[in-house]
Order: structure tokens, then C-alpha cells, then sequence
């Protein structure tokens, strides 16, 4: 596993092993040892995944402390452009975002850090995100800011987005408690 660190403090992009043979393909996602090693966080509660159609955006989503929790974002099926934005007030890159190219074949994928909102577009009919985070889901401290208000450009003129995720507020009204 190759750790490759990001201009954002504690937001990682990992390369899995990522075997291919006829057969089809091996990754290694995780590893207990690798993450003490390297002080990443790997007190993992909750997985879960979603299936996205093509032009899906998701986000930004993220849990208030003391629910707050670390993810890693992983695409089993398909492609995502995935996006990030430091909600972190202290954080030289707060209000900046950082996106990357995720898919089921190169991978790739995040450890998203407390602190960050995520979200992504779906470019692809069937694409599996898979997520680990470290708390459990909490109703109460479930929360969101609009994707269409962080300063990314998604290069999409109709989005499919859910009403959960219309009803966000701005990055420019959140206060963030981070």
C-alpha cells in the first residue's frame, strides 16, 4: 500500500495492492498494521455502500462531533469524481476543495480525515462507493452542506440530487464547529 499525501493536512489519497490476472482482479484495501504504523486512524464502526446512476452528485455530507468520524472512500464499480472540502476553521486550506478521479480498476481511494464534508458525482450507471468510517451513523449530528455552494465546478447542468441534500445549507452559512 502506497500513501500519498495531499496538500490538505491528514487528507490521503491510498494506492491498494492491485493485482490483475485472468482471473480478474485482487486489491487490498486495508490493513490494520500498515495504518498504526503510519498513525492513521483504523477504529473502523460502520461499512456501507451506495449504488449510483450516471450524473448522481452525493454530498457534501459529514457528522457533527462528537460523532464526527474519519472515512475512507473506496469505488468498487465504476467511476466517481470524488470531492472533499476542509470544513476545518483553524486549517490553512479551509473552504478549499480536493478532487480526485476514483474507480474500481486503479485503486485508489481516500482516508478522509474528521473535519472534511464529501461528496461526489457518479460518471457511470451502477457505480458502487463503499465506505468504513469510525462512529456509527447519529440522526442528530447528521449533517450536510450544499455541493452546489463549495466552489467546485461538478460540469454538470442537471445534476440528480436527493432532497436531503437540497435542503443543505451554504458553505458561506455553515459554521462550522471544527
Amino acid at each position: 500500500m502506497e500513501i500519498i499525501k495531499t496538500p490538505f493536512e491528514g487528507l490521503l489519497v491510498l494506492q491498494t495492492v492491485n493485482f490483475q490476472d485472468g482471473r480478474g482482479g485482487f486489491q487490498k484495501l486495508y490493513n490494520y498494521d500498515i495504518f498504526k504504523a503510519n498513525d492513521l486512524d483504523c477504529d473502523f464502526k460502520e461499512f456501507y455502500f451506495s449504488v449510483n446512476n450516471s450524473d448522481v452528485i452525493r454530498g457534501m455530507h459529514f457528522q457533527l462531533p462528537p460523532f464526527d468520524h474519519t472515512k475512507l472512500v473506496y469505488v468498487s464499480q465504476g467511476r466517481i469524481i470524488d470531492v472533499v472540502v476542509d470544513i476545518r476553521k483553524k486549517s490553512a486550506t479551509f473552504g478549499q476543495c480536493f478532487s480526485i478521479e476514483l474507480d474500481a480498476k486503479e485503486g485508489k481511494y481516500l482516508y478522509i480525515p474528521k473535519g472534511f464534508a464529501h461528496g461526489f458525482h457518479s460518471l457511470e450507471n451502477g457505480t458502487i462507493v463503499n465506505y468504513a468510517q469510525t462512529s456509527c451513523y447519529s440522526k442528530e449530528h447528521d449533517y450536510g452542506i450544499d455541493a452546489m455552494s463549495v466552489g467546485f465546478d461538478w460540469k454538470l447542468n442537471h445534476p440528480i440530487r436527493s432532497p436531503r441534500d437540497l435542503s443543505f445549507v451554504t458553505l458561506t452559512d455553515f459554521n462550522s464547529p471544527f
